[in-house]
């Protein structure tokens, strides 16, 4: 044998470790490219997460804010000026929105004023059906009266959560929609409810309230026309009346209302010219039933309390009094009815020609309907009809 055919066999060996040490190496690198990869996967979460979190520095989901975003929101706060604007601090209404502030017991009453804001989420075919969520009503300082999630009866198919701000986990501890409704009414009976396009909002309620009453700040602001648009949003009107942004991420019922409540207070002499109070309503309609009750109680009474019946001129006096008063009401006719108003029923007589009964036999009671007739020249069975 040659000396290259003996030294084949130990080049071929190296070279097989060679690539051993190859595919080994391949196979390291392999496994940390895969481990990248797993870890990018599970990065790609946080950085979407991120910008949502940053950009919801309003307040969010209802009864506290973040406090991630508390900072930056005290920050905002304290770099705009105070200034008063028809007798308001914008500075207390811009702590307001955000749930800054601290309220009194008597500040947590539902008082004269209530602001209603609701969210919506998606049901029926793709999810383009709006359904009730969630229903807030503060009061006109902010406070929180009423946050409720409503129960869904039908399949929810979108959320909106990243406008709506609900998710799955509201729904464990939502109330039926009857409960939610009954609970609304009752607190906004008799009270101012404010609210942007709240047409909406009672549309989604079942719930009407009277025009007196609504005060819409969508309408208002197009009617003293602090914008050009004809249907201007709440985030513009914020936006331009206290200089501070609302809805940049999730929305919250709480934080739109009491934003709306914001803007009404600020124009709310000027708005409220329009309307009549409600205490000149509610004194109106105390007026009207007094009086009916008054009426009813003289005509049952007749203001003979103070009559002595012992007396002889109280007598008389209430002799005249009674027959004053005879005049006064319209007498009784055939068939019942007022002078002038028809009952419905007619009263049947006799012919002129027919014999009648008079003088002594006047009193006595005569079948004059066996008469009718047939006196002279009368045909048989004619009759004359006079109506009421």
């Amino acid at each position: 044998m040659s000396p290259s055919a003996k030294a084949g066999p130990s080049k071929a060996s190296s070279n097989w470790l060679a690539l051993q040490k190859k595919i080994g190496t391949s196979t390291k690198a392999g496994h940390v490219r895969k481990r990248r990869k797993v870890e990018h996967t599970n990065a790609s979460p946080e950085a979407t997460v991120t910008p949502a979190a940053s950009a919801e520095t309003s307040f969010t989901r209802g009864h506290q804010a973040v406090a991630s975003t508390s900072s930056t929101t005290l920050t905002t706060l304290n770099s705009l000026p105070d200034t008063i604007k028809n007798g308001e601090s914008l500075s207390s209404l811009r702590r307001m929105i955000y749930g800054e502030l601290e309220y009194t017991p008597y500040q947590q009453q539902p008082g004269k004023y209530l602001a209603l804001d609701c969210e919506m989420v998606g049901v029926g075919i793709e999810g383009k059906e709006s359904s009730l969520a969630r229903v807030s009503l503060v009061n006109y300082h902010g406070a929180i009266i009423m946050d409720e999630f409503v129960r869904q009866r039908e399949r929810v198919v979108d959320y909106r959560t990243e406008f709506s701000g609900i998710r799955p986990s509201d729904m464990i501890n939502a109330k039926p929609f009857n409960e939610v409704q009954e609970k609304v009414a009752e607190l906004i009976k008799d009270r101012i409810l404010v609210g942007h396009a709240i047409h909406n909002d009672m549309k989604a309620l079942l719930l009407s309230q009277p025009r007196h009453q609504t005060r819409d700040t969508q309408l208002e602001a197009k009617k003293h026309k602090l914008t050009k648009s004809s249907r201007p949003a709440l985030r513009h009107l914020v936006q331009q009346e206290l200089n501070i942004a609302i809805q940049t991420g999730e929305h919250s019922s709480v934080t739109d209302a009491r934003a709306t409540m914001a803007i009404y207070r600020i124009h709310r002499k000027v708005w409220d010219k329009g309307h009549p109070p409600i205490s000149s309503i509610e004194t109106g309609k105390k007026r009207k039933h007094n009086a009916s009750t008054a009426d009813d109680a003289e005509d049952e009474s007749g203001n003979e309390d103070d009559v002595d019946p012992s007396s002889s001129s109280n007598k008389s006096t209430k002799l005249k009094s009674q027959s004053n008063s005879s005049k006064e009401r319209p007498q009784g006719f055939p068939g019942g009815g007022r002078k002038g108003v028809s009952s419905g029923l007619s009263t049947i007589v006799k012919r002129s020609g027919s014999s009648a009964s008079s003088g002594a036999n006047s009193s006595k009671k005569s079948a004059w309907w066996k008469e009718l007739g047939n006196g002279p020249g009368s045909s048989k069975g004619s009759m004359r009809m006079k109506v009421g």
